[in-house]
Protein backbone atom coordinates (compact mmCIF):
# COMPACT_ATOMS: atom_id res chain seq x y z
CA UNK A 1 0.00 0.00 0.00
CA UNK A 2 3.25 2.52 1.17
CA UNK A 3 4.42 1.39 -2.33
CA UNK A 4 1.87 2.39 -4.18
CA UNK A 5 1.64 5.34 -2.37
CA UNK A 6 5.15 6.64 -3.32
CA UNK A 7 4.38 5.84 -7.21
CA UNK A 8 2.10 7.70 -7.14
CA UNK A 9 3.29 10.90 -5.32
CA UNK A 10 6.54 10.24 -7.31
CA UNK A 11 4.18 10.44 -10.84
CA UNK A 12 2.58 13.34 -9.52
CA UNK A 13 5.85 15.68 -8.80
CA UNK A 14 7.15 14.52 -12.39
CA UNK A 15 3.73 15.56 -14.26
CA UNK A 16 3.20 18.71 -12.17
CA UNK A 17 6.87 19.61 -12.40
CA UNK A 18 6.75 18.99 -16.32
CA UNK A 19 3.93 21.15 -16.72
CA UNK A 20 5.73 24.15 -15.10
CA UNK A 21 9.03 23.75 -17.34
CA UNK A 22 6.54 23.83 -20.24
CA UNK A 23 5.08 26.59 -19.03
CA UNK A 24 8.30 28.30 -18.45
CA UNK A 25 9.80 27.38 -21.22
CA UNK A 26 7.07 28.64 -23.65
CA UNK A 27 7.23 32.21 -21.63
CA UNK A 28 10.46 32.63 -22.50
CA UNK A 29 10.21 31.72 -26.15
CA UNK A 30 7.27 34.09 -26.45
CA UNK A 31 9.39 37.16 -24.53
CA UNK A 32 12.46 35.85 -26.74
CA UNK A 33 10.15 35.65 -29.96
CA UNK A 34 8.93 39.61 -29.17
CA UNK A 35 12.49 40.87 -28.07
CA UNK A 36 14.03 40.52 -31.36
CA UNK A 37 11.13 40.46 -33.44
CA UNK A 38 11.38 44.00 -35.60
CA UNK A 39 8.22 45.69 -36.24
CA UNK A 40 7.07 47.16 -39.54
CA UNK A 41 8.41 50.63 -40.71
CA UNK A 42 5.88 53.06 -40.55
CA UNK A 43 4.89 55.14 -43.23
CA UNK A 44 5.07 58.87 -43.03
CA UNK A 45 5.46 62.08 -45.19
CA UNK A 46 7.95 64.68 -44.73
CA UNK A 47 9.00 68.19 -45.26
CA UNK A 48 12.55 69.59 -46.15
CA UNK A 49 13.69 72.09 -43.22
CA UNK A 50 15.00 75.32 -45.86
CA UNK A 51 15.87 78.67 -44.71
CA UNK A 52 13.89 80.96 -46.60
CA UNK A 53 12.47 83.88 -47.27
CA UNK A 54 9.61 85.19 -44.32
CA UNK A 55 7.61 87.95 -43.99
CA UNK A 56 6.76 88.75 -40.06
CA UNK A 57 3.58 90.11 -39.19
CA UNK A 58 1.35 91.50 -36.11
CA UNK A 59 -2.11 90.21 -35.68
CA UNK A 60 -4.64 92.30 -34.33
CA UNK A 61 -8.29 92.92 -34.69
CA UNK A 62 -10.01 96.02 -35.31
CA UNK A 63 -13.07 97.69 -36.18
CA UNK A 64 -14.28 99.41 -39.57
CA UNK A 65 -15.59 102.84 -39.66
CA UNK A 66 -15.96 105.02 -42.74
CA UNK A 67 -12.77 108.18 -43.60
CA UNK A 68 -16.50 109.93 -44.18
CA UNK A 69 -18.90 109.09 -41.85
CA UNK A 70 -21.60 111.47 -39.92
CA UNK A 71 -25.31 111.17 -38.06
CA UNK A 72 -26.85 113.90 -40.01
CA UNK A 73 -29.68 116.41 -37.68
CA UNK A 74 -31.67 118.61 -38.50
CA UNK A 75 -30.77 122.92 -38.56
CA UNK A 76 -33.96 124.14 -37.48
CA UNK A 77 -36.63 123.30 -35.80
CA UNK A 78 -40.04 122.79 -38.51
CA UNK A 79 -42.56 120.58 -40.15
CA UNK A 80 -41.34 117.83 -42.75
CA UNK A 81 -42.87 118.16 -45.95
CA UNK A 82 -40.96 116.11 -48.36
CA UNK A 83 -38.03 113.24 -47.56
CA UNK A 84 -36.05 112.71 -50.88
CA UNK A 85 -34.16 109.59 -50.40
CA UNK A 86 -34.52 106.57 -49.29
CA UNK A 87 -32.47 103.38 -47.35
CA UNK A 88 -29.30 102.59 -49.24
CA UNK A 89 -29.58 105.31 -51.84
CA UNK A 90 -26.28 106.93 -53.47
CA UNK A 91 -26.15 110.32 -52.67
CA UNK A 92 -24.05 113.26 -54.24
CA UNK A 93 -22.42 116.25 -52.12
CA UNK A 94 -25.34 118.72 -52.39
CA UNK A 95 -27.96 117.08 -52.85
CA UNK A 96 -31.27 117.74 -51.39
CA UNK A 97 -32.36 115.00 -48.51
CA UNK A 98 -35.10 116.63 -46.53
CA UNK A 99 -37.10 119.56 -47.21
CA UNK A 100 -38.66 121.48 -43.97
CA UNK A 101 -41.82 123.58 -44.32
CA UNK A 102 -40.27 126.98 -45.07
CA UNK A 103 -43.28 128.97 -46.31
CA UNK A 104 -43.30 132.01 -43.83
CA UNK A 105 -38.53 132.19 -44.27
CA UNK A 106 -39.75 132.41 -48.41
CA UNK A 107 -42.38 135.37 -47.36
CA UNK A 108 -40.13 137.21 -44.84
CA UNK A 109 -37.40 136.32 -47.76
CA UNK A 110 -39.47 138.63 -50.28
CA UNK A 111 -40.37 140.83 -48.11
CA UNK A 112 -36.86 141.61 -47.39
CA UNK A 113 -35.23 141.81 -50.84
CA UNK A 114 -38.41 144.29 -51.97
CA UNK A 115 -37.10 145.89 -48.89
CA UNK A 116 -33.75 146.00 -50.18
CA UNK A 117 -35.05 147.24 -53.87
CA UNK A 118 -36.77 150.11 -52.30
CA UNK A 119 -33.26 150.90 -50.07
CA UNK A 120 -31.11 151.07 -53.52
CA UNK A 121 -33.14 153.31 -55.15
CA UNK A 122 -33.38 155.11 -52.38
CA UNK A 123 -30.04 155.49 -52.13
CA UNK A 124 -29.32 155.92 -55.89
CA UNK A 125 -31.99 158.94 -55.72
CA UNK A 126 -29.91 160.50 -52.84
CA UNK A 127 -26.37 160.09 -54.56
CA UNK A 128 -27.74 162.36 -57.43
CA UNK A 129 -29.30 164.83 -55.41
CA UNK A 130 -25.46 165.04 -53.42
CA UNK A 131 -23.97 165.02 -56.61
CA UNK A 132 -26.48 168.14 -57.85
CA UNK A 133 -25.67 169.82 -54.17
CA UNK A 134 -29.54 169.78 -53.79
CA UNK A 135 -29.56 167.17 -50.73
CA UNK A 136 -27.66 167.18 -47.03
CA UNK A 137 -24.90 164.40 -46.25
CA UNK A 138 -26.72 162.77 -43.95
CA UNK A 139 -29.59 162.08 -46.10
CA UNK A 140 -26.95 160.28 -48.01
CA UNK A 141 -25.90 158.63 -45.23
CA UNK A 142 -29.33 157.51 -43.90
CA UNK A 143 -30.10 155.99 -47.34
CA UNK A 144 -26.54 153.94 -47.41
CA UNK A 145 -27.54 152.97 -43.69
CA UNK A 146 -30.94 151.53 -45.03
CA UNK A 147 -29.59 149.79 -47.68
CA UNK A 148 -26.87 147.92 -45.67
CA UNK A 149 -29.59 146.87 -42.81
CA UNK A 150 -31.81 145.59 -45.92
CA UNK A 151 -29.05 143.67 -47.71
CA UNK A 152 -28.04 142.00 -43.98
CA UNK A 153 -31.86 141.22 -43.45
CA UNK A 154 -31.86 139.82 -46.97
CA UNK A 155 -28.62 137.10 -46.40
CA UNK A 156 -29.84 136.47 -42.58
CA UNK A 157 -33.07 135.07 -44.41
CA UNK A 158 -31.18 133.19 -47.22
CA UNK A 159 -29.23 131.75 -44.42
CA UNK A 160 -32.33 130.48 -42.47
CA UNK A 161 -34.15 129.41 -45.74
CA UNK A 162 -31.11 127.00 -46.17
CA UNK A 163 -31.54 125.56 -42.53
CA UNK A 164 -34.78 124.33 -43.96
CA UNK A 165 -33.14 122.64 -46.75
CA UNK A 166 -31.05 119.45 -45.48
CA UNK A 167 -27.96 118.40 -48.38
CA UNK A 168 -25.45 115.76 -48.35
CA UNK A 169 -22.43 117.23 -46.74
CA UNK A 170 -20.35 114.39 -48.58
CA UNK A 171 -20.98 112.07 -51.44
CA UNK A 172 -22.16 108.85 -49.99
CA UNK A 173 -24.21 105.95 -48.76
CA UNK A 174 -27.24 107.19 -46.84
CA UNK A 175 -28.97 105.52 -44.27
CA UNK A 176 -32.46 104.35 -43.00
CA UNK A 177 -34.79 107.76 -42.71
CA UNK A 178 -35.44 108.12 -38.57
CA UNK A 179 -37.94 110.69 -39.43
CA UNK A 180 -41.53 111.37 -41.15
CA UNK A 181 -43.36 113.34 -43.15
CA UNK A 182 -45.29 115.81 -41.28
CA UNK A 183 -43.44 115.34 -38.25
CA UNK A 184 -42.10 118.18 -36.21
CA UNK A 185 -38.38 118.26 -35.65
CA UNK A 186 -36.25 120.54 -33.28
CA UNK A 187 -32.94 121.19 -33.92
CA UNK A 188 -30.47 118.64 -33.34
CA UNK A 189 -32.85 115.67 -34.53
CA UNK A 190 -30.71 112.95 -36.64
CA UNK A 191 -32.69 111.73 -39.88
CA UNK A 192 -30.46 109.97 -41.17
CA UNK A 193 -26.94 108.39 -41.14
CA UNK A 194 -24.39 108.73 -43.94
CA UNK A 195 -21.35 106.84 -44.89
CA UNK A 196 -18.60 107.29 -47.63
CA UNK A 197 -17.60 103.07 -48.14
CA UNK A 198 -15.62 104.16 -50.67
CA UNK A 199 -12.88 104.47 -48.01
CA UNK A 200 -12.27 102.58 -45.28
CA UNK A 201 -10.86 103.06 -41.80
CA UNK A 202 -9.75 99.92 -39.64
CA UNK A 203 -9.17 101.65 -35.63
CA UNK A 204 -6.97 98.25 -34.15
CA UNK A 205 -4.99 98.08 -30.88
CA UNK A 206 -1.44 96.61 -30.06
CA UNK A 207 0.85 96.23 -27.25
CA UNK A 208 3.50 99.04 -26.84
CA UNK A 209 6.40 96.62 -27.96
CA UNK A 210 4.59 96.12 -31.12
CA UNK A 211 2.85 99.36 -31.68
CA UNK A 212 6.60 100.27 -32.38
CA UNK A 213 6.83 98.27 -35.07
CA UNK A 214 4.10 99.57 -36.91
CA UNK A 215 5.03 102.44 -38.34
CA UNK A 216 3.21 104.75 -41.02
CA UNK A 217 3.17 103.27 -44.53
CA UNK A 218 3.73 99.61 -43.58
CA UNK A 219 1.36 97.10 -45.97
CA UNK A 220 -2.17 96.06 -43.98
CA UNK A 221 -4.35 92.65 -44.63
CA UNK A 222 -7.90 92.79 -43.43
CA UNK A 223 -10.25 89.80 -43.48
CA UNK A 224 -14.06 89.79 -42.55
CA UNK A 225 -15.03 87.25 -39.42
CA UNK A 226 -16.22 84.44 -42.11
CA UNK A 227 -12.81 85.15 -44.33
CA UNK A 228 -15.68 86.00 -47.96
CA UNK A 229 -13.34 89.59 -47.79
CA UNK A 230 -10.07 90.27 -47.41
CA UNK A 231 -8.64 94.16 -48.53
CA UNK A 232 -4.95 95.85 -48.65
CA UNK A 233 -4.14 98.60 -46.85
CA UNK A 234 -1.54 100.53 -45.26
CA UNK A 235 -0.84 101.96 -41.30
CA UNK A 236 -1.96 105.53 -41.50
CA UNK A 237 -0.86 106.51 -38.35
CA UNK A 238 -0.11 105.69 -33.89
CA UNK A 239 -2.03 107.21 -31.33
CA UNK A 240 1.00 109.25 -29.32
CA UNK A 241 -0.32 107.69 -25.88
CA UNK A 242 -1.24 104.20 -24.73
CA UNK A 243 -3.94 103.58 -23.05
CA UNK A 244 -3.70 103.66 -19.14
CA UNK A 245 -6.05 100.76 -18.69
CA UNK A 246 -5.63 98.45 -21.55
CA UNK A 247 -2.05 99.57 -21.81
CA UNK A 248 -2.53 99.06 -25.15
CA UNK A 249 -1.78 101.36 -28.52
CA UNK A 250 -4.23 102.65 -31.04
CA UNK A 251 -3.62 102.27 -34.58
CA UNK A 252 -5.41 103.43 -37.60
CA UNK A 253 -5.03 101.73 -41.11
CA UNK A 254 -6.11 103.31 -44.30
CA UNK A 255 -7.95 100.75 -46.63
CA UNK A 256 -9.55 101.57 -50.57
CA UNK A 257 -12.60 99.90 -50.95
CA UNK A 258 -14.24 101.09 -54.01
CA UNK A 259 -16.74 98.17 -54.23
CA UNK A 260 -18.14 98.78 -50.36
CA UNK A 261 -17.58 95.23 -49.27
CA UNK A 262 -17.10 96.60 -45.66
CA UNK A 263 -19.47 97.71 -43.43
CA UNK A 264 -19.00 100.73 -40.95
CA UNK A 265 -18.92 99.15 -37.52
CA UNK A 266 -17.74 95.55 -38.83
CA UNK A 267 -15.47 93.17 -36.99
CA UNK A 268 -11.93 92.50 -38.74
CA UNK A 269 -8.97 90.82 -38.51
CA UNK A 270 -6.14 91.89 -39.33
CA UNK A 271 -2.23 91.47 -40.14
CA UNK A 272 0.20 94.36 -40.35
CA UNK A 273 3.35 92.65 -42.73
CA UNK A 274 6.87 93.87 -41.48
CA UNK A 275 9.90 93.74 -43.46
CA UNK A 276 10.83 90.69 -45.21
CA UNK A 277 13.99 88.53 -43.61
CA UNK A 278 15.98 85.80 -45.21
CA UNK A 279 17.35 82.31 -43.56
CA UNK A 280 14.74 81.80 -41.69
CA UNK A 281 13.34 77.99 -41.16
CA UNK A 282 9.51 77.74 -41.46
CA UNK A 283 7.85 74.58 -40.91
CA UNK A 284 3.97 73.85 -40.63
CA UNK A 285 2.17 74.24 -37.45
CA UNK A 286 0.75 70.81 -37.58
CA UNK A 287 4.73 68.85 -37.17
CA UNK A 288 5.14 70.33 -33.74
CA UNK A 289 3.93 68.07 -30.95
CA UNK A 290 3.39 70.26 -27.78
CA UNK A 291 4.26 68.46 -24.37
CA UNK A 292 4.44 69.63 -20.26
CA UNK A 293 8.20 69.14 -21.34
CA UNK A 294 8.50 71.31 -24.56
CA UNK A 295 7.87 71.14 -27.94
CA UNK A 296 9.19 68.88 -30.38
CA UNK A 297 9.42 67.31 -33.87
CA UNK A 298 10.38 64.16 -35.49
CA UNK A 299 13.61 64.17 -37.82
CA UNK A 300 14.02 61.54 -40.45
CA UNK A 301 17.51 60.00 -40.17
CA UNK A 302 19.57 56.95 -41.72
CA UNK A 303 21.23 54.53 -39.66
CA UNK A 304 23.60 51.36 -40.59
CA UNK A 305 22.32 48.33 -38.91
CA UNK A 306 24.65 45.52 -38.01
CA UNK A 307 24.49 43.74 -41.26
CA UNK A 308 25.84 47.30 -42.54
CA UNK A 309 22.36 48.07 -44.14
CA UNK A 310 20.70 51.75 -44.25
CA UNK A 311 16.91 51.69 -42.32
CA UNK A 312 15.21 55.45 -41.87
CA UNK A 313 14.90 55.80 -38.36
CA UNK A 314 12.38 58.44 -36.80
CA UNK A 315 14.23 60.84 -33.67
CA UNK A 316 12.02 62.98 -31.36
CA UNK A 317 13.96 66.62 -31.51
CA UNK A 318 12.57 69.39 -29.10
CA UNK A 319 13.00 72.20 -31.02
CA UNK A 320 13.03 76.49 -29.71
CA UNK A 321 9.64 77.76 -31.83
CA UNK A 322 9.17 82.04 -32.54
CA UNK A 323 7.17 83.95 -34.64
CA UNK A 324 3.68 82.50 -36.57
CA UNK A 325 2.25 83.38 -39.99
CA UNK A 326 -0.94 81.70 -41.38
CA UNK A 327 -0.38 78.38 -40.73
CA UNK A 328 3.71 78.27 -40.71
CA UNK A 329 5.82 78.24 -37.79
CA UNK A 330 9.35 79.84 -37.24
CA UNK A 331 11.91 77.48 -36.10
CA UNK A 332 14.52 79.24 -34.11
CA UNK A 333 16.75 76.09 -32.67
CA UNK A 334 16.80 72.40 -33.19
CA UNK A 335 16.80 72.25 -36.57
CA UNK A 336 19.47 72.55 -39.43
CA UNK A 337 18.81 72.91 -43.19
CA UNK A 338 18.08 69.96 -44.77
CA UNK A 339 16.20 68.17 -41.90
CA UNK A 340 13.57 65.66 -43.18
CA UNK A 341 10.85 66.59 -40.59
CA UNK A 342 7.71 64.38 -40.10
CA UNK A 343 4.82 66.01 -41.32
CA UNK A 344 2.13 63.19 -41.35
CA UNK A 345 1.87 60.09 -39.09
CA UNK A 346 3.69 61.29 -36.25
CA UNK A 347 0.97 60.58 -33.88
CA UNK A 348 2.27 56.55 -34.51
CA UNK A 349 5.89 57.61 -33.84
CA UNK A 350 7.71 57.29 -30.69
CA UNK A 351 11.54 58.01 -30.98
CA UNK A 352 13.68 55.37 -32.75
CA UNK A 353 11.08 53.86 -34.92
CA UNK A 354 11.54 52.63 -38.23
CA UNK A 355 10.08 54.46 -40.61
CA UNK A 356 9.47 54.27 -44.66
CA UNK A 357 8.99 57.55 -46.54
CA UNK A 358 5.84 58.32 -48.03
CA UNK A 359 5.95 56.95 -52.11
CA UNK A 360 9.22 55.03 -51.22
CA UNK A 361 9.75 51.55 -52.62
CA UNK A 362 8.79 48.84 -50.37
CA UNK A 363 11.92 46.77 -48.75
CA UNK A 364 12.54 43.66 -50.94
CA UNK A 365 11.33 40.91 -48.78
CA UNK A 366 14.35 38.70 -47.10
CA UNK A 367 15.50 35.56 -48.83
CA UNK A 368 14.57 31.88 -47.24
Amino acid sequence: MFKRLLIAIILLVVVGGGIVGFNLFRSKMIAQFFATMKPAPVVVSVSEAKPGPWTPGLEAIGTATAAQGADLSVEAAGIVREILFKAGDTVEKGQLLVQIDDRQERADLAAAQAALELAETTLKRARELRERGVSATSALDSAEAEAVSARSTVTKLQAALETKQLTAPFAGTVGIPKIEVGQYVTPGTVFATLQDRTKMRVDFSLTEQDASLATPGLPVTVTSEVGDVTLSGTVSGLDPKIDPNSRLVTIRAEVPDAEGKLTPGQFLRLRVSLPEEQDIIALPQTVVSSTLYGDSVFVVRSEKAEDGTETLIAKQVFVKLGRRAADLIEVREGLVAGDKVVNAGQNRLSSGAAVTLEGAPAPAPAAN
